[in-house]
């Protein structure tokens, strides 16, 4: 008979398995309810030792929410070939499987948690967005986007985000509707701005000059048309 022998963990293993620890049970219940103790218990060592590696909990918060916004981050990461429409349904798909699997945790990063307001919390989010930002420019080809694109696309960043929150509570609406809708939500943004302004006009129409008659963007064509037909008698 043979027993097995415990592996030791290095420095940087150990900092690691604790950040995972931390950020599978962030990602179910608000790190304001989870306790250094849970988090020593769940990764088998004691209270003491996780203080070796993290000075407090709110550093291993930090260090996990480090770990999810790249991870979050790297969800608008989409190649650039097909028709936009696709694209973005795609990235609004990956999106939403990062919100399901950290309901809690995301809602506590956006609505007020243990980190929230620090300068590390704050850039943490920023650079989401900003990556986020990116890449959808990056899509439609631009390199100096004018004013009124960059304000359909952060805008449009924000009704995601807020989206996602309202849905978290309670998830009324079926998360499949809601990324189509993001999708429309993006194209009708960016309509009613061209609407305004022409060389908006002239970015929308290179962006939409290859989407085809069932894409998203064409779907929220043909409801709109429905909407203003007059009801069948």
């Amino acid at each position: 008979m043979t027993t097995g022998v415990r592996r030791r963990m290095g420095v940087e293993e150990r900092r690691q398995q604790l950040i995972g620890v931390a950020l599978e049970l962030f990602s179910r219940r608000s790190p304001d309810e989870v306790s250094i103790d849970e988090i020593a218990s769940a990764a088998g060592i004691s209270r003491p030792l996780v203080y070796h590696y993290f000075p407090g909990k709110l550093s291993l918060y930090e260090a996990a929410l480090q770990r999810a916004s790249d991870d979050l981050a790297s969800r608008f990461v989409e190649p650039q070939n097909g028709p936009l429409g696709a694209r973005l349904l795609r990235v609004m798909r990956r999106f939403f499987d990062f919100v399901d699997d950290h309901g809690p945790g995301f809602a506590a990063l956006m609505r007020g948690g243990p980190a929230v307001g620090s300068s590390t919390t704050n850039a943490l989010i920023d650079a989401v967005r900003q990556a986020a930002y990116v890449q959808i420019l990056s899509h439609l080809k631009v390199e100096n986007p004018p004013a009124r694109l960059e304000l359909v696309i952060r805008s449009w960043i924000s009704l995601v985000e807020s989206t996602a929150l309202i849905w978290l509570d309670g998830r009324r609406i079926p998360r499949g509707e809601l990324e189509v809708q993001l999708v429309h939500d993006f194209a009708a943004l960016a309509a009613v701005s061209a609407a305004y302004d022409e060389e908006m006009s002239e970015l929308l129409r290179r962006g939409l000059k290859d989407e085809p008659g069932d894409g998203p963007f064409s779907d929220l064509v043909v409801r709109l048309i429905s909407l203003a037909s007059p009801p069948a008698a």
